[in-house]
């Protein structure tokens, strides 16, 4: 079949999430109540989660779980998205590679984010919560919360890490056209904020202090509950229907993926596009490459330790089981902001200690030549996110070509890049930094978070 886009019928459209820990032969490590040292319950999440969003971390049990009627109602605006093959790619580098992308990038917010905003917005909706709270490091997440909270009618105050703030200007105003309070991070308006800035006046920011400030927000606003974009397991719940979506577009090109690549910052689109084919990795024995892309200043699966460490800079959040870098962490300005985080979530932690998935780093400089290209072979300008997974994807079709092997490679664009120019302008002007993180600087960061391997 030669065709280029694979679309599903509206009444294809996945009417339920896939819940992976269901079917995990090792299930993560549960989080830690941070005062007790105890295995959290759900309800100890109550305080600062939609309890709606709490069970749902904590379900091993059900391996599917229905997606709410005005969830899908609004899902139906955009979804289901398109798998393409990248056939002008596949010819620019000359592989025997079959190589498709699901295409985050369409919905109105340009990102695969909205799909756990609006389900987040609607939990909070049903609870008779009035204000949401959030930290966002590209803006991506913080747009897509910004226009769910919108539509559900509930405030949103948004904390941006300050380097992103300051390179990415167009995603604040994204966020503050939906009526969202933007407030650059760190920031004098917490206590976590202040002890932060009072440390190092100087500090950039990074998603665990921005984190940290909205957390203490959510404790301390009535009405007021917090959302998080990528890591826990209901947000990847959430992005499922990236990938049980994709497995039926799959079947309609008469071919399933040998390698699954999305980039990895905390997990979201990742595991949204490859957990539902990875169920068949563990039930069936299937032999897909799962493959998350992260960037070389923020290596936290190549190179970071697997233990027990806070989700933010404070300390407020509960202690997760997560390859790590350390909470402390401070990544380089790389402009894949939403790739900046120190942590992993804890099943893809779980799931690499298992051997079921890979990570590669990828450089900024190498990133933003592999996204020029998938631009100028596909005509779309990728996230500098979504370019990491572009990257690997191209790395994976050469050795393909190498070895005469012709594979079919899946990749996440989890979103576009058109509000990302300025940092297409420093790559063509030749001024991005390649920035790496000494081993000596992650030993450092390791021992000031108390983590040991």
């Amino acid at each position: 079949m030669n065709t280029k886009r694979f679309i599903l019928p509206e009444n294809e459209i996945p009417r339920e999430w896939y819940n992976i820990q269901a079917d995990m032969v090792n299930k993560p490590l549960p989080p830690i109540h941070p005062a007790t040292r105890q295995p959290l319950k759900a309800e100890d999440l109550y305080p600062i989660f939609c309890k709606a969003c709490a069970d749902q971390e904590l379900n091993r049990s059900d391996r599917f779980i229905p997606i709410p009627d005005e969830v899908l109602e609004k899902y139906s605006y955009y979804r289901c998205t398109p798998l393409v093959r990248a056939y002008g790619l596949e010819k620019a580098l000359d592989t025997p590679a079959h190589i498709y992308f699901k295409n985050e990038s369409v919905n109105p917010l340009g990102s695969h984010k909205l799909n756990s905003a609006i389900a987040q917005a609607y939990y909070a909706k049903q609870e008779g919560v009035t204000n949401l709270t959030t930290e966002t490091g590209a803006g991506q997440w913080g747009a897509a919360m910004s226009y769910a909270c919108k539509i559900f009618g509930i405030e949103a105050a948004v904390y941006m890490v300050k380097i992103s703030y300051e390179q990415k200007p167009y995603r604040r105003s994204i966020m503050q056209t939906f009526g969202a309070q933007v407030t650059p991070s760190p920031s004098m308006s917490t206590k976590a904020g202040r002890k932060i800035l009072t440390e190092n006046p100087m500090h950039q920011g990074s998603l665990g202090t921005a984190i940290s400030e909205a957390v203490e927000l959510a404790m301390n606003t009535p009405g007021c509950k917090y959302v998080l974009g990528s890591v826990l397991n209901h947000v990847c719940l959430h992005q499922t229907v990236i990938g049980l979506e994709a497995e039926k577009q799959m079947e309609m090109a008469g071919e399933y993926p040998d390698t699954v690549i999305a980039c990895f910052g905390g997990g979201s689109n990742f595991c949204g596009l490859a957990m539902p084919f990875m169920r068949h990795k563990i039930l069936e024995g299937r032999k897909t490459r799962f493959i998350a892309a992260e960037p070389a200043s923020c290596p936290k699966l190549t190179k970071g330790v697997f233990g027990y460490d806070f989700g933010d800079e404070a300390g407020y959040t509960p202690l997760l089981a997560m390859f790590t870098l350390g909470h402390t962490f401070r990544p380089a300005n790389i402009h894949a902001g939403g790739l900046r985080y120190h942590g992993s979530g804890s099943i893809v932690a779980q799931l690499l200690r298992d051997g079921l998935m890979e990570a590669v780093d990828i450089k900024q400089n190498d990133s933003f030549k592999a996204g020029v290209l998938f631009a100028q072979t596909e005509g779309i300008i990728p996230a500098p996110e979504s370019c990491h997974a572009i990257a690997a994807t191209i790395n994976e079709a050469l050795r393909c070509k190498e070895a005469g092997e012709s594979k079919t490679i899946l990749f996440n664009l989890s979103g576009h890049g058109l509000v990302d120019m300025s940092a297409y302008n420093s790559y063509l002007a030749g001024d991005l930094v390649d920035a790496a993180v000494p081993d000596a600087d992650i030993a450092r960061y390791l021992k000031e978070s108390g983590i040991t391997e």
